[in-house]
């Protein structure tokens, strides 16, 4: 009778069936990606491999998918790198991706092109966000290796061009695994120190791969987020970077990086001399203009004759003082009308003016007005005043008059 097989029997001997023979460990597959899918937050990426013919599903664990620049896309045609093995849960024959290249176009250029075309998409190479480059700056931050030609040939063309000008070097790797963190660092520095008024990063000519640190997304946001205008010299003339897209200003080399930050110190003095003599010019003829003014002036009005304008204001207050004088005879007159009537109606109710038409006025002996004979007593002597004079009188009587 026949060997009856399990399962799990039956997926363990293919499996090791696949792992005796060495073809099936290490081998390139060429293939249109399809279902790709980046796995979160495991980092790993499924996705399947077909032709025209055959499909098979693929794995590319996070450890090795992190090496790889750029990102697979559905349609993408690859060549896949990696094992053949059973994963035995699912019954199914699996790639284990352990490389992964574009079929037709490299790797670092796709890369290149998926992060340029996503940087842009953001707005980060938009002119509008691109901060002016100063003019004549105080002082120049250089980003590049301490040991690079980049440095010598910025720091020779300072020397020819503006002696004078001050600089200070962020020391960072241009190449090399570390190249895009230290850059983005010693850009990071000099923006926090914010002593510099612009930065040139970048450094020499090289291969793709060399000049790759000014490709990452890492030091191409460190350049968008700098306050600090930065002018991108990478390579030669003919070299495109990332960097200098998203950079305020891109130079072709180094040395053309210094020459557009760093005016010549003779075009500034000549500018100087320029600007001086043509403010010496203005003044002369403003002076000019103004001697003119004040000559003819001085032929006519109040500075031909400098009393001119005292008499007139001695007229003026003469005028001034007869108004006053007219004015207060006027008021002094009206005052007076009105005292006259006010002492009349005044007279009229004095008690004198009363005592002059046959009326007294009668006190007692301490002097109190007497108004009713209840006040008085027979024998008493009173005080009687009348219009003229008064008289000393006795009271003989006292009657009563309704």
């Amino acid at each position: 009778m026949p060997k009856i097989w399990t399962i799990s029997e039956l997926a363990s001997e293919i499996t090791r069936t696949l792992n005796e023979k060495g073809t099936f460990q290490s081998l390139w597959v060429s293939g249109e990606i399809s279902n790709f899918k980046n796995h979160r937050p495991s980092g790993h990426w499924y996705f399947t491999l077909k032709d025209q013919h055959a499909s098979l599903k693929a794995v590319m664990f996070k450890s090795r998918a992190e090496r790889i620049g750029f990102m697979p896309q559905d349609g993408m045609k690859v060549l896949a790198r990696g094992g053949v093995r059973m994963y035995e849960r699912d019954g199914s024959i699996q790639l284990y991706a352990e490389e992964l290249q574009p079929s037709g176009v490299g790797a670092l250029y796709l890369a290149f092109e998926q992060l340029k075309a996503r940087l842009a998409a953001e707005g980060l190479f938009e002119q509008s966000r691109k901060k002016p480059i100063p003019r004549v700056p105080r002082r120049l931050g250089i980003v590049t290796s301490p040991t690079g030609a980049a440095l010598r040939d910025v720091l020779n063309i300072l020397s020819r061009r503006n002696p004078r000008l001050s600089w200070v070097l962020a020391p960072a790797a241009v190449q090399g695994e570390a190249a895009p963190r230290e850059v983005a660092q010693a850009l990071g520095r000099l923006n926090r120190w914010g002593g510099v008024d612009v930065i040139i990063v970048g450094r020499g000519g090289g291969s793709l791969e060399e000049l790759w640190a000014f490709n990452t997304e890492e030091v191409a946001r460190a350049i968008a987020a700098s306050e600090i205008p930065v002018i991108s010299a990478v390579g030669h003339e003919t070299d495109v970077t990332i960097a200098d897209f998203v950079a305020d200003l891109r130079a072709p080399t180094p040395s053309a990086a210094a020459e557009l930050a760093v005016p010549l110190l003779s075009d500034l003095y000549a500018e100087v001399n320029l600007l001086s003599q043509g403010l010496k010019q203005a003044m002369a003829a403003q002076i000019s203009g103004k001697r003119q003014r004040l000559d003819f002036l001085a032929g006519r009005g109040p500075l031909a004759n400098p009393f001119w304008r005292v008499e007139q204001n001695r007229q003026q207050l003469d005028q001034l003082a007869d108004r006053l004088t007219g004015s207060m005879t006027r008021f002094v007159s009206d005052k007076n009308g009105i005292l006259k009537l006010l002492a009349a109606k005044l007279d009229l109710l004095s008690p004198l003016a009363i005592l002059g038409r046959g009326y007294s006025l009668t006190y007692d002996a301490g002097g109190k007005l007497i108004r009713s004979v209840r006040e008085v007593e027979v024998q008493t002597e009173v005080r009687v005043r009348l219009g003229e004079g008064s008289l000393k009188c006795q009271v003989l009587a006292k009657e009563n008059e309704a």
